[in-house]
């Protein structure tokens, strides 16, 4: 039977993200009999961290959160399905309506409360040789394993800092690649003090014990990628002089993460947090924005693990759900989550060294072939744009502008309302219900 849709849908309860974070907010706010809709541009839930694929098999955890949306009448599952923009709100709205489109159709989702949960994404910095085939961050390597990319026999080089370094190295190794080298930039002081505290948390104690890798060096980063068309060899360096050379056919980087904070800005959620740098979303105890009718949980507020994510995502889906008592039950989990985070980040903090490894001629923003020394002279996001078109292209600034806060401490501009490239059909369909009732004929 073919579901009737409509220009214009409603629910009580819209959660953008199917990570960890947004699966506990629908699971949490379930039991209330709110109409949920989770949304997600993905073709199953399960975020970054619970990817599916054909060379990945789901934890026993994820295929529970699976199991238990799908045993709920009221949560609806909108795979494949991502927010271009804002949409025309009704007067009875409670929360900002949604411009949503997928692969068919678009729409404007009109709801009570939003609760954000659209994860972090990798901090790319710019080094000679990182646009060269086979140089991709080090959650994107995984992310291709996991959908069927065929590492077998390659030697793999991994940079960077943080323990996703040595996860990405676990998951080449069990899908048969060579780990040559893990080049974790912290010291061995650094990663010694954050081994020493692990046993706070026993589970992510075992778990790094199951990680150790024979080829991780610490006071070590990535000087350039070498190749012909693709990677060949990786420079890097080794202490405070000392540089080598490594043989490869894949490097991999992950320099941390930055939270999605996109939707949130353009909605006008206020920033802050300490465990994001300041740029997280901010929320109260409560994880309310300060925005009405709208949440956020999970690594849009900040870096902790799935652990935190999942913590917070209940605390949001109570909350939105108007089950206040439940939420503040969790607040002793969150802070037990909230103190592993704290201890993750005064363990890797990035080295001032890697704002100097671009060469005049490296790129900044691929999508427009804009180099940093057009960059060096501008003032700002927004001068940088206009003059060289930085952060114009098809990323919209998404990986130049990370990697630009980072090199000049510039703030990029938040979308005002269109927050991707959106079909025509999307926006004729889904103009506002004003303009619509004026083109009605009357008789």
């Amino acid at each position: 039977m073919t579901q009737k849709t409509t220009a214009h849908e409603h629910c009580d309860i819209l959660i953008i993200g199917a990570g960890p974070a947004g699966m506990a907010a629908a699971l949490a706010a379930a039991p209330s009999g709110a109409s949920i809709r989770i949304v997600d541009d993905n073709p199953q839930a399960g975020g970054q961290i619970w990817r599916d694929g054909p060379a990945v098999a789901l934890p026993v955890l994820a295929q529970h959160y699976r199991k238990a949306l799908a045993q709920h009448a009221n949560i609806r599952l909108l795979t494949g399905t991502r927010v271009v923009g804002l949409g025309d709100a009704h007067p009875q709205d409670k929360a900002p309506a949604l411009l949503l489109e997928d692969a068919d159709r678009g729409w404007t989702q009109h709801s009570h409360r939003i609760v954000l949960c659209t994860g972090a994404r990798e901090l790319l910095l710019p080094f000679p040789g990182w646009t060269l085939p086979g140089v991709t961050g080090a959650g994107a390597l995984q992310a291709l394993i996991k959908a069927g990319l065929n590492v077998r026999g390659q030697r793999i080089v991994i940079a960077g800092t943080g323990p996703l370094l040595l996860a990405a190295a676990a998951t080449a190794s069990k899908s048969g690649a060579t780990v040559v080298r893990v080049a974790e930039q912290a010291p061995w002081r650094a990663l010694a003090g954050f081994a020493a505290q692990l046993p706070r948390w026993p589970g992510k104690a075992a778990q790094a014990v199951t990680l150790l890798n024979p080829s991780l060096r610490a006071s070590t980063h990535v000087l350039a990628a070498h190749g012909t068309g693709q990677v060949q060899s990786v420079r890097l360096c080794k202490g405070q002089h000392a540089e080598e050379t490594v043989d490869c056919e894949r490097l991999a980087c992950g320099f941390g993460l930055i939270p999605n904070t996109q939707l949130g800005q353009m909605l006008g959620c206020a920033q802050g947090g300490p465990l994001s740098g300041g740029q997280g979303l901010a929320v109260d105890a409560q994880m309310r924005s300060s925005v009405p009718g709208v949440y956020a949980a999970g690594e849009c507020t900040g870096f902790g693990g799935s652990e935190r994510a999942l913590v917070q995502g209940a605390m949001a889906g109570h909350a939105a759900a108007g089950q206040v008592p439940q939420a503040e039950a969790l607040r002793p989990q969150l802070a037990r989550w909230e103190g592993f985070a704290q201890t993750l980040h005064a363990a890797f903090p990035l080295n001032e060294t890697l704002k100097t490894l671009a060469a005049p001629d490296t790129l900044v923003c691929r999508c427009e072939d804009v180099p940093y020394s057009a960059l060096a002279a501008r003032q700002g996001w927004v001068d940088a744009k206009l003059h060289t078109r930085c952060g114009m292209g098809a990323c919209q600034g998404r990986i130049c502008g990370a990697a630009t806060q980072h090199l000049f401490g510039w703030q990029t501009s938040p979308p005002r309302h269109m927050l991707a490239p959106a079909r025509i059909s999307t926006l004729a369909r889904c103009a506002p219900l004003s303009a619509q009732a004026s083109e009605t004929p009357t008789g």
